[in-house]
């Protein structure tokens, strides 16, 4: 696990988005705060922007979205998430707006600075970022503004930035990580220590780059699979590798001081209507999974691990008494909480993982089982048990700080299970995705995209008294886009289907033979 000090950022400039200005010609001199700073260096921008892209995409919508609709935990009391209730424009457009006017504009203020002075070590980090959260973006939303965005300060540049196809937007997201890694090759650390994630390490962010490469390239196998095919190859092959062992594991690592705490246990530590749901714990019941007990709290009735369903009302019959359901495990928690009892303790300093080795591994299992990226279906066994195997000592080092651990001796069972042992073809193809499944828990979006994608696990459905008969395939677009940038919007909608939670993406028109 990296364990790195991150830097406080005392003052941050106040960022406009020019999607949302009137005039930029003027806009420079009319958005001059007298009480912060014109200009910011990179490392302060860097810090700041990590942070919020995490705590949105890893935090904020992943808590009030994505983890309701991929069904990892379960709302038992204010449950209007789980039920598709609030999960709609009004409910979802605070992290569509402030992506672009935060992290995004941070990320892209970075990068001019980094080109300015020619130095990859600051604008190659700042890519990968970008281009990460822009994924999350798009593959929520769809088609965004992408190539015309963030530049409405800029004289001359658009206010009303044109909506890009996903299509588009994923081919410029491969050619800007190929250029990131490539540029990164002899390149000097530019960011230090004001880089939380890696300390500014030029040769993790290679890894980073190329793993995120791969992940993109997987998502759109079903749609393109030539395209699929020539990314994995690529990031296989691209300079400075990729993350396939847990000591290069990307994590964001949570002072827990009380201000930058884990977005998990600030949450946790403040209500108690979150459970863990039924369809992970049934899954990993099934299988006798040794990370449960890390994942989820016994029942408090009667020290079971059981799950509560998704999509119910808070009150009998479909929804269960509370006590009779796992909580999330103690390492998610602070300590006190506000309504009693204490649970865990060190969860507001517990590290985001962000991008894996088992999720790399599972990828080019899957790879291997497809033939694709130069792979061939003889090697995905190997890669598939890779891939459990750094999920499970990932949370076994995670869960150290709280007193748990996971025994040489069951991750050797566990390997070892009928259920387990990779069965190839598309039944070995359906382990992989129920395996990164359950790996991804922490990461919402993340598995909800895999879940479009896959299929699996099958079990996602929508709960008894749901709003919708279906599980959500996008998010709609923001209520503020139809005022401040109506016509693109309409264009947008016109070229991509109905702005309803039910139009698939570009990426999600055809299904996988996981899918049958």
């Amino acid at each position: 696990m990296i364990n790195k000090k991150i830097l406080r950022v005392c003052s941050v400039v106040a960022l406009a988005l020019g999607l949302y200005s009137c005039n930029n010609d003027t806009i420079t001199t009319l958005n001059k705060n007298p009480n912060s700073p014109e200009d910011v260096p990179p490392g302060p921008l860097f810090t700041e922007a990590s942070r919020l892209s995490v705590s949105r995409w890893f935090g904020g919508i992943d808590l009030r979205t994505y983890e309701w609709i991929v069904q990892q935990l379960s709302e038992v009391q204010y449950n209007d998430e789980d039920r598709y209730l609030r999960v709609h424009a009004a409910d979802t457009e605070g992290s569509f707006n402030g992506a672009y006017s935060g992290e995004l504009k941070d990320l892209t203020q970075i990068i001019a600075k980094g080109q300015a002075t020619s130095d990859p070590g600051i604008y190659a980090p700042a890519y990968a970022l970008r281009t990460l959260v822009f994924s999350f973006v798009t593959d929520s939303w769809g088609d965004i503004p992408y190539s015309q965005a963030l530049k409405g300060d800029s004289v001359g540049s658009s206010l009303t930035p044109t909506y890009d196809k996903q299509k588009d937007i994923y081919t410029d997201f491969f050619a800007v990580l190929d250029k990131a890694s490539k540029d990164l090759v002899g390149a000097s650390n530019g960011l230090g220590a004001a880089d939380p994630i890696y300390g500014g390490d030029p040769a993790s962010w290679q890894k980073f780059i190329n793993s995120l490469r791969l992940r993109l390239a997987i998502r759109v196998v079903n749609v393109d699979p030539a395209l699929a095919s020539a990314q994995i190859a690529a990031a296989r092959n691209a300079p400075g590798g990729l993350i396939l062992t847990n000591a290069d594991n990307a994590y964001f690592p949570w002072p827990g001081d009380g201000v930058y705490n884990n977005p998990w246990a600030d949450n946790l530590g403040g209500r108690d209507d979150w459970r863990m749901s039924d369809r992970l714990v049934n899954i990993m019941n099934a299988d006798s999974d040794p990370r449960l007990a890390i994942y989820a709290q016994p029942a408090a009735s009667d020290g079971a691990y059981r799950g509560s369903p998704n999509g119910v009302l808070p009150a009998p019959p479909n929804m269960p008494d509370r006590a009779t359901t796992s909580r999330p495990g103690i390492i998610f928690y602070k300590g006190a909480t506000v309504y009693g009892p204490t649970f865990g303790g060190a969860g507001a300093s517990l590290p985001t993982p962000v991008l894996t080795a088992a999720e790399v591994n599972f990828i080019l299992a899957e790879a291997s089982e497809r033939g694709l990226g130069g792979l061939t279906a003889g090697t995905a066994a190997a890669y598939y048990n890779a891939g459990i195997s750094a999920s499970l000592n990932q949370w076994n080092d995670m869960a150290a700080s709280s007193g748990q651990s996971i025994s040489a001796g069951d991750m050797a069972a566990y390997l070892a299970n009928p259920s387990v042992v990779y069965a190839g073809g598309v039944a070995g193809q359906k382990q992989i995705a129920l395996q990164k499944y359950v790996a991804l828990y922490m990461d919402g979006a993340t598995a909800w995209f895999e879940w479009r994608r896959t299929c699996v696990p099958n079990t996602i459905v929508p709960g008894p008294d749901a709003t919708l008969n279906y599980v959500p395939r996008r998010l709609e677009y923001p209520t503020t886009e139809a005022t401040a940038n109506g016509d693109a919007l309409k264009a947008a909608i016109a070229a991509q289907g109905p702005d309803n939670l039910g139009t698939k993406l570009w990426w999600d028109t055809q299904t996988a033979p996981t899918c049958s």
